[in-house]
Order: C-alpha cells, then structure tokens, then sequence
C-alpha cells in the first residue's frame, strides 16, 4: 500500500474515532488529539484531502449544516415527521444541551480544523510549487467552518456587541495532547468573524481560479461575500460576489432542476460543492428530505404556505414532488448527488440587495438587472425596478432549503413565529459533553449547565 493511501486511512480512523457518541468520550473536542507522521509533501497533501473528507461529513457539510438551522428557522413552511428526537428538538425550538446532533457539529468541525492546523503546521515540507494551494485549501476550510460554528453557537452580528458576545473557541494551532492548557474559552462573535475573513481572505490570493472539485480563489470570495452581508457589510459583500460573477468561470445552468441532483462532477453554476459517491461522502439532505421512493426516509413534508410563496408559472415550483404522504423538495432526490455549499445564483442575489442597500453600482447591472436574471431562468418576467423585498423574496425561494432560512432572518431581524429574531432559543446550546469536559466554556443564555 502506497503512503498517500496509508494517510488517507489513518486520517479516516482518527476521523471514526473522534466522532464517536459515547458517553465515555469526554475530551474537549475543540482539543482533539492527532498522531500525525506529516514529515513530507504527500503526507501533507493526504492529510489535506482526509480534512476534505471531514469537511464532507453529513454532520458538517454534507447536509445538517445546511438542514439543522433551516428546520429552526421554520415557521409553517415545512412539518417535520421523522422519528428521530434531536431535530425534533430543533424544528420545535426546544433544543437540549445534550442533543447528539448538535454536539456532532461542534465536533466534527472541530476534528476538521484540527486536521487542518495540522496541515497548516507542517506546510513548510510541502514541494513549494505546491505550497500556496494547500495552503489555501485548508485556509478555506478552516474559515468557512468558524464562520459557521459562530452562526450557529453565538449570537447574530447584528444582535448587540460582537465584541463582548461569545461564539467558540478559537484554536489555530494542532492539539497534540489534552491537559489544563487544552481548556480554552470561548471567544467572541467578532474574533471568530475575523479570523475567518482572514483565513479566507489569504484563501483567495493563494488559490488558484480552477482546482478539479477542491476549493478555488472564487469559492474564497463567494464565502466572503455571505460573511459580509452576514455583516451587513454591503460595499465588500457586492465586491466580492462580482468578482465571482466577473470571473467568467461560472455560468447560470438553463434549466433550474438541471443545477441539483448532479454526481460526480459539478456544473457551471457550482462554485463549491460537497462530491458524494457510492465509496465516499454522505448528503444528509438527500437523507431526511427526499422520499423513501427516492431513497431517503422522508421526515420532511414541504407544506402549502411554502409553496403559496411562488409566483404562478415558475419553474422552481416543478421540482416538488407528492409522494402519496406529502410533498416533497426536488432538490435533494438523488442519494449520490452533490451536496450543493455556494453557487452562482447566490452571487447574483447578493450583488443585487447589496447594490440597491448602498445604492452604488458595483458590477454591469443594477439590481433589477441581476434580478431579472435570476427570474428569467425559471420562465418569469423581467422586474428591472425592484423593491428590496422583491429582492429578498427572490432570495427566499431560489435558494430555499439550501441552508439560508435562519441566518436571514436573524440579519434581517424578521422574527420566527412568536419567537424574537434574537431569542435564545434560536442559538444553539454548547453541548453538554463540552461543557462536561472543559470547565473554560460557558453556556449559552436560556440553557443553564444542563439539560
């Protein structure tokens, strides 16, 4: 067996390890421990692609990043009917410190940033021609992930002071030992935001504009742009989605069901996406959303309210499915397809609202041009004088269950249900198994210590 291969495996098992439930697990997992031989560039480079694989995760990006904070943002659009408790726990706003589905996040990322650090450490055995890319390849990863982790276990930017709220530990460096000095705090909204700018920001003037399925210069600036409008940062968001959409290396797919279900390669519109195979990957969305006819177990039922929110004669509204027990999203039917993580329609909407908040040009089309693209694909009409709500509302349906559902609201501070766009119950607790294991962290508001 060759040593790239050896890597990959050992990267695997350190992986299975660590993601383990087990009540007996109780190392920080901010903190994970890794015994890695990264003595030379292939190691390096294996190890990096073993952090893809992480990264890949169904906990990660695979799908709950995508379908956990949507179900807690859900207010009537869809009905959750699976047997599973812990995003029970979620769609209802009743989450408990110890929800085994939350706590995976926090440490599965963390096993993904503790890779990368990793890599990140022993970058200077990488053969120098390479060197810049894997470098920015784990840089990417590690930003998009803290970005993130702080959306989900901190407050929003926008709800009070970035600066004295708490989002998670920052750890920038491998833990190759647990001990006293492994118990770190949690850090601030706004240090976790900065460091992923950062990291990001050093992604896109190391990567390349074309990398096969891995991370580019463009996926660099298109997560940067969702961090600034998180930010409400309007001027960098629009700069950053336009030199994606500039670029000329994405395309808008002709027809919208064409852009899902797609294995084994990307199209033209994915500027980064989740590769899952029959060997390798998982797409949890497909999981949970797509019906037992289609492979997954269909616990997620898309109601009227949803769908009532199409105009008449959009294509969009083609891709839901009956199944005899209720309606199903088209966007996930296929157990093998890419998980779908930032594509260039999302550019186009970003460019538009950014543009028209700041009422600048940034880019060869005003808002109502960008919009106009994005309707024209789906077979509406033109609409070349939005409103911003028009803007939104396309936002809304085009990039519905793809993940946005609760970060928009909480930037656009629109509240969710009888629940205030701030509430405590729409921030996810610290797990319990952390809080257990390092007596540096604090709780979020509204979750005491325990469940």
């Amino acid at each position: 067996m060759n040593k790239f291969k050896t890597y990959i495996i050992l990267v695997a098992a350190v992986f299975a390890v660590y993601s383990c439930d087990s009540i007996l697990d109780t190392e920080p997992q901010q903190s994970i421990s890794e015994d890695l031989a990264l003595n030379n560039s292939d190691n390096v480079k294996a190890v990096l692609v073993g952090a893809y694989n992480e990264f890949s995760d169904a906990d990660v990006w695979g799908g709950l990043m995508q379908m956990q904070p949507d179900l807690l943002a859900d207010e009537g659009d869809v009905n959750w009917t699976g047997t599973y408790e812990q995003p029970r726990q979620i769609f209802l706003k009743e989450i408990q410190v110890d929800n085994s589905f939350v706590a995976d996040a926090w440490v599965d990322s963390y096993s993904t940033i503790n890779t990368v650090n990793n890599v990140l450490s022993a970058i200077d055995v990488v053969n120098a021609g390479d060197q810049d890319r894997v470098r920015g390849e784990a840089l990417f990863i590690r930003g998009s992930l803290y970005f993130e982790l702080a959306r989900q276990f901190g407050k929003a930017w926008n709800d009070g002071d970035p600066s004295s709220n708490l989002a998670v530990p920052l750890v920038t460096t491998p833990t190759t030992s647990i001990n006293e000095e492994s118990e770190i705090p949690r850090n601030t909204v706004q240090e976790i935001y900065n460091q992923a700018i950062s990291d990001l920001t050093e992604a896109k003037n190391l990567l390349p504009p074309t990398n096969s399925v891995y991370a580019t210069t463009y996926a660099a600036s298109a997560m940067l742009a969702r961090i600034y409008l998180q930010q409400g940062d309007y001027a960098n968001a629009a700069a950053e989605a336009n030199r994606v959409i500039e670029s000329g290396e994405f395309t808008l797919v002709p027809n919208y069901a064409d852009v899902f279900n797609n294995s084994n390669a990307n199209t033209s519109e994915d500027i980064f996406a989740i590769q899952v195979t029959s060997q390798d990957g998982g797409n949890s969305l497909h999981t949970f959303y797509a019906s037992q006819g289609n492979g997954g177990r269909g616990d997620i039922e898309i109601q009227q309210q949803h769908l009532d929110k199409y105009e008449s004669g959009d294509d969009r509204l083609d891709l839901f499915y009956a199944d005899g027990e209720g309606t199903r999203s088209g966007k996930w039917q296929d157990q093998y397809g890419n998980v779908l993580v930032i594509r260039l329609a999302e550019m186009y909407l970003i460019r538009a609202e950014s543009n028209f908040r700041t009422g600048t040009q940034v880019g060869p089309n005003t808002p109502g041009q960008d919009l106009t693209i994005i309707r024209e694909r789906v077979n509406l009409g033109p609409n070349l004088t939005p409103t911003l709500q028009d803007i939104l509302d396309e936002r809304y349906v085009e990039l519905a269950f793809e993940g946005h559902f609760l970060h928009d609201k909480k930037r656009l501070e629109q509240d969710v249900g009888s629940l205030s766009w701030n509430s405590p119950d729409l921030v996810y607790p610290v797990p319990l198994r952390e809080i257990n294991a390092n007596d540096a962290l604090t709780q979020n508001d509204g979750y005491g210590g325990s469940n």
